[in-house]
């Protein structure tokens, strides 16, 4: 199943199929009990609970906030990238992490493309080049405020 997002790309199955994608696929996806609030092309929205990564502090773990963002920032370009690359591989080449307070319960890890502006010429490369680079943002939200910040760069395989 195939939707369109406000930026007029096509995505491939939301929230409902990528969850269950994260859950089978990424076994610490499962273990952080991290849920998908929303999906579409133009963002990704995952959210987790606080007890399964809890640090020594009783707040998150900077490795589980870390990887939620990245999951969500993965996941956006699955979801772009998906109708046109079925079988593209995505893997993350460098990420930068900000913390701007601790995040004491559930949170949530909002992604989106740094700029979108880019996204024409990243796929001109992966169609020309067979692969191509973009930069994804995500920003963690805790108790309606940001509490942390995420850029990472991800190439892309085309898989053909």
């Amino acid at each position: 199943m195939t939707g369109v997002a406000r930026s007029g790309v096509a995505v491939a199955a939301p929230a409902a199929g990528l969850e269950q994608l994260l859950q089978r696929q990424i076994p610490l996806a499962r273990a952080m009990q991290v849920a998908v609030l929303e999906a579409t092309g133009d963002t990704v929205r995952l959210c987790a609970p606080l007890a399964p990564n809890i640090n020594v502090h009783s707040t998150l773990f900077g490795g589980s906030a870390a990887a939620v963002a990245i999951l969500a920032a993965w996941s956006l370009l699955y979801l772009r990238l998906r109708p046109q690359y079925p079988a593209a591989s995505i893997v993350i080449q460098r990420h930068g992490m900000r913390y701007n307070r601790p995040i004491q319960g559930g949170f949530e890890a909002h992604a989106h493309l740094a700029q979108p502006a880019e996204w024409p010429r990243f796929l001109r490369l992966l169609a020309r080049r067979g692969k191509a680079r973009i930069t994804v943002a995500t920003t963690l939200e805790y108790d309606g405020a940001e509490a942390a910040a995420f850029s990472g760069d991800f190439v892309a395989l085309s898989g053909v």
